[in-house]
């Protein structure tokens, strides 16, 4: 774990680093024209305030991006792969997706985050992989700082509460044909993950809430639409499906996905 540690900070001084150079030469006018706002120079920015109310030291701004990269690249990554295989398992949805792809994009152009927001089907595809695969499980541990009752139950105060996102998600009703991999019934926009609806919370509810839902929702939609975009998917020769999963914090393929793309832009510098 140390050792890890150690590479994530070599990693973070290097961006911290190359940001740092970035917003140098921009002062210096090398930059202009080009004023950025990302995370990062935000933090920097708040280090740098001397009057700051609440100041901020180099090691905290380092656990902050820890906390992004453990917080959010790893759940997306593990939905993204359940995502992929739902769909390849339904190639009813696949083709609707590079339909829809195909029509906003186009197939001499690549994915852009900015498309997103005119993919509808996608966004589907994306609550409905949540719902049938929530990245935790159990969501993230709760402690009651009173004793309460919830529901005619006693839950004494500094108890540990976990809540079964899962199987609420899976609740057969609630939900019809709960275990099938089936987008449409999101089309309605009856459901959101807001975490105002306790039949679907796939990141929570209350002050709780995942801080990262705006990140993991670009994510997600990025990486899926390039990867369904650019490629035709197929199983390696004598390979079945497997969507079964390991239960833990994190909800992961018990087998991963192994799939083999093959293009299908028109353009082949498109892959450069």
């Amino acid at each position: 774990m140390k050792v890890l540690a150690k590479r994530f900070d070599k990693i973070f001084e290097s961006m911290i680093d190359q940001r740092q150079k970035m917003d140098r030469n921009a002062e210096m006018g090398a930059g202009v024209g080009q004023e950025s706002k990302d995370f990062l120079q935000v933090l920097l920015k708040l280090k740098d305030e001397a009057d700051s109310k609440m100041p901020l030291t180099m090691t905290e701004l380092k656990a902050l991006l820890m906390d992004m990269v453990i917080g959010g690249t790893d759940t997306t990554a593990n939905v993204v792969e359940f995502a992929m295989a739902e769909i390849m398992n339904k190639p009813d949805v696949l083709r609707k997706l590079q339909q829809e792809l195909d029509t906003v994009v186009g197939k001499d152009n690549i994915v852009e985050e900015s498309h997103s927001q005119h993919l509808p089907y996608f966004y589907v595809v994306m609550k409905e992989a949540l719902r049938l695969h929530p990245a935790l499980p159990l969501l993230v541990p709760h402690c009651p700082s009173e004793t309460v009752t919830v529901g005619g139950y006693t839950v004494p105060e500094g108890s540990r509460v976990f809540i079964n996102v899962w199987a609420i998600q899976r609740d057969p009703s609630i939900w019809k044909n709960p275990t099938e991999f089936h987008p449409e019934r999101f089309l309605d926009n009856k459901w959101d993950y807001s975490g105002n609806d306790f039949n679907y919370f796939p990141f929570g509810s209350g002050r709780r809430i995942c801080a990262g839902i705006a990140m993991a929702e670009r994510m997600f939609m990025y990486s899926l639409a390039s990867l369904i975009h650019s490629f035709d998917w197929k199983l390696p020769e004598g390979e079945t499906l497997d969507l079964t999963e390991k239960f833990g914090i994190v909800l992961k393929k018990k087998m991963p996905l192994v799939a083999i793309p093959i293009p299908r832009l028109s353009n082949p510098t498109l892959y450069e």
